[in-house]
């Protein structure tokens, strides 16, 4: 089989078959051998059913299967059996996982910026016509400003970091292929397995519980939206998303929002306190709000971050409880 269709079919088997750059992607991180494997490697096997399926000799395959896994290109499921190895199985969790490997080369970096730029639209709203419902929400901000409105633990960053058996903090991928916007990369928050996984891969560094919680405040302070996994009980991560580069967004632009949904809050304006004085327009990623002669909210654009009454000088924007307790699932 040519080096070329090893690529075309790696591409097809994360749901990019059409897409101009995702065969080059794993080009840039596979030499032919190691992309043999990774076409075996569905369903997981172990390094020496690998070893077979390919013809490969088994301690080659041992040794580019601890290389794909730090490139994030396979997994593994340690069991008291042995360990099973898988490739990446779809698009997103490919991007996540290989653009904070160590070193990332700058042409795998590139070709992901043009698939983000040019591609990625189009594909999360076919991912979104198929989706059974949310993959992600917006987590409302509680580090900086306690709002009035009891806060339940799953929409509490603070109770989800005192919940976690691990933490740790990886660089954000998608400021890691882009950037453009200079906000802070080092504040995607792992938990638990996750967390296991980005320590191991050596992409990842611990956190103490308290720090967590400082860095959750710096990213409010910068302007950065914490965003969850749509359940109630810890998940595998918090991103810290900024406006421009993270891929979240796009469900939002699409109209049909299956992706990422707001949280149960709305952001409120007391018209007493309000001045007028704009420095909530530029925290807005959803143009949720204009000004007149008060600062007024748009509830069908709100998506319940919080960002704007962080830095509220007259403490005139809050958070309101609008959407039932059972919007997100158990």
């Amino acid at each position: 089989m040519a080096a070329q269709e090893l690529y075309q079919q790696l591409a097809e088997a994360v749901g990019a078959g059409q897409s101009k750059y995702i065969a080059g992607i794993f080009e840039t991180l596979a030499d032919e051998d190691e992309a043999k494997v990774l076409l075996a490697a569905s369903p997981p096997a172990s390094a020496e059913e690998l070893a077979a399926k390919t013809g490969l000799p088994a301690e080659k395959v041992a040794n580019m299967l601890d290389s794909l896994f730090r490139k994030g290109l396979v997994f593994k499921s340690v069991k008291e059996t042995g360990t099973r190895w898988y490739r990446v199985r779809q698009l997103l969790q490919m991007h996540d996982a290989t653009a904070v490997m160590i070193d990332p080369p700058r042409k795998m970096l590139d070709l992901w910026k043009s698939f983000m730029k040019e591609e990625f639209d189009e594909v999360m709203r076919k991912l979104e016509e198929v989706l059974p419902g949310p993959v992600i929400r917006v987590i409302p901000v509680n580090v900086t400003f306690e709002p009035q409105t009891h806060i339940l633990a799953y929409d509490d960053v603070k109770s989800l970091v005192e919940d976690a058996r691990h933490i740790a903090v990886t660089p954000c991928s998608c400021r890691v292929i882009d950037g453009a916007c200079g906000k802070t990369v080092d504040v995607c928050m792992q938990f638990n397995k996750a967390a296991d996984y980005a320590v191991e891969r050596g992409t990842g560094r611990q956190l103490t519980k308290p720090e967590a919680i400082e860095m959750l405040k710096q990213c409010e302070e910068e302007g950065l939206i914490h965003v969850g996994d749509n359940r109630r009980s810890v998940g595998h991560v918090i991103c810290n998303c900024c406006s421009d580069c993270c891929l979240n967004w796009p469900s939002v632009r699409t109209g049909l929002g299956k992706f990422v949904v707001p949280s149960r809050f709305l952001a409120v304006v007391d018209a007493d306190l309000c001045t007028a004085c704009e420095t909530c327009l530029e925290r807005c990623y959803f143009e949720a709000i204009t000004v007149d002669d008060t600062a007024v909210i748009d509830a069908d654009k709100c998506m319940g971050c919080g960002l704007c009454l962080v830095t509220c000088p007259t403490e005139a924007i809050n958070l309101k409880e609008v959407r039932p307790e059972d919007f997100v699932p158990a």
